[in-house]
């Protein structure tokens, strides 16, 4: 791929990460974005027609659970980063698993969480003997040392003597994290899960004064730290230990669900919905959205039928619930993330897909009550700034050229950010699947 050619997309509307700056053009050369102007400078090699179309940042997924693979079948959704919740694309990850992959999606990751021993998410990990079969079937298309590779970053640890850390003890937590920060892990995450929303109550959870050590060991190791929560009570008790994020959206509405946002604003803690999670739980697959003709084509059979499919573990839980904690939660100035929870394609897993799932967590946040503007910055500049992604989010001159055009203006009809024409990754074009716009 040619990375030192000048391309100008012109006369697109640019959405710059916060506003609608207008139609301008844009110039990038050398994997950055160059300049912003309304007259087409000298010396540009390529010029892309963005007439009718709207020119974005790359958009973020800030809760994923990723491979190499699915980084790939995000970037063809013009997802071009996405921010791992557990596993291991940390810093040490990334050198042994994705090395000079060009067309796929950044990543970074928490390493693993923080969680007791038969603690989520052990629940939804199929019980076999040895490997579970979807790591397997992951497995086969590696070559041996790809294998060795993929087995390294997931290999569990173990303290300075070689035995089992016992992170249900503060000394351990606290340790754990400090070998999360060793391996190279980019922030830091806890689970805060009894187990009901997941159809399986009374999980084995880690005492919040352990929770609080490990939360301050992080942030004394200069990581913020997310935490899995469910609940209000769950949310609660991440509040109390002092995270700086919470990874999902409390899917009930309780009585004092009003004091619980007002401590979440106060604290400027930020909240990433996960929207299309929330509805796979309560029993909405995402079919409607794996048959979009702009959707279906990209889609191998396995992510078809993940989406078609859902986790239905808390059918009495309701959306409104959810758009109402949203909303509350917006209005009270609190940050909203666009993220998703999506891992792997199985039908317990359901409602979700790698990159197509961004698009669609845009569109409950609007049904929530965000404007589509509001939405798109959710996926982009303020997860950048959440996440101290300081090269990308925004479309600025220096950043990174990672961009989406699309046909339509998503600004004011916001699926229109899955009538994807061109996807670059720090200025080079990905090659896209046959486009059915």
């Amino acid at each position: 791929m040619n990375t030192t050619k000048t391309t100008a997309i012109v006369d697109a509307i640019v959405f710059d990460g916060k506003n609608v700056i207008g139609k301008k053009n844009v110039i990038i050369s050398k994997g950055k974005i160059a300049s912003i102007c309304d007259e087409l400078p000298d010396g540009v090699d390529e010029i892309v027609n963005g007439e009718g179309a709207t020119l974005l940042p790359g958009l973020i997924d800030a809760h994923v659970h990723t491979s190499v693979d699915s980084l790939r079948d995000a970037i063809q959704f013009g997802v071009t980063t996405e921010l791992e919740m557990q596993g291991g694309m940390t810093k040490k990850g990334r050198e042994l698993q994705i090395k000079d992959c060009i067309d796929i999606a950044d990543v970074r990751s928490s390493g693993m969480a923080l969680t007791a021993p038969g603690g989520h998410p052990d629940e939804l990990i199929p019980k076999e003997e040895g490997i579970p079969s979807f790591i397997l079937k992951k497995m086969e298309k590696m070559t041996d040392q790809e294998k060795k590779d993929f087995i390294a970053a997931f290999e569990e640890r173990v303290n300075e003597n070689g035995e089992k850390l016992d992170c249900t003890t503060i000394e351990g937590a606290v340790e754990f994290v400090r070998q999360q920060m060793d391996n190279g892990a980019d922030y830091f995450k806890i689970m805060i899960e009894e187990g009901t929303v997941m159809n399986s109550p009374a999980l084995p959870m880690i005492n919040p004064s352990v929770l609080k050590a490990a939360v301050d060991e992080a942030h004394k190791l200069g990581k913020i730290v997310i935490a899995h929560a469910l609940t209000a009570e769950a949310a609660k008790t991440a509040v109390e230990a002092g995270v700086d994020g919470l990874a999902h959206l409390f899917i009930d509405r309780p009585k004092w669900t009003a004091e619980l946002i007002e401590s979440i604003a106060f604290k400027g803690i930020f909240v990433t919905p996960c929207l299309v999670l929330n509805s796979s739980i309560i029993g909405k697959s995402a079919c409607h959205v794996a048959h979009d003709e702009r959707v279906n084509y990209k889609l191998n059979e396995d992510w078809k039928m993940t989406m078609c499919s859902c986790f239905n573990t808390f059918p009495s839980g309701n959306m409104q619930d959810s758009y109402h904690n949203i909303k509350d939660l917006h209005d009270a100035g609190v940050d909203i993330l666009v993220g998703t929870d999506v891992s792997v394609p199985m039908a317990h897993l359901g409602g979700l897909a790698h990159g197509v799932s961004v698009h669609h967590e845009m569109q409950l946040l609007v049904e929530a009550g965000l404007s589509p503007i509001e939405a798109l910055r959710s996926a982009t500049s303020v997860i950048a700034k959440r996440f101290s992604l300081s090269d990308r989010g925004q479309i600025l001159e220096g950043l990174r050229a990672d961009l989406l055009l699309v046909k339509g203006d998503p600004a004011t009809t916001i699926s229109d950010t899955l009538s994807i024409l061109n996807v670059w990754k720090e200025g080079v074009e990905i090659n896209l699947k046959g486009n059915a716009i």
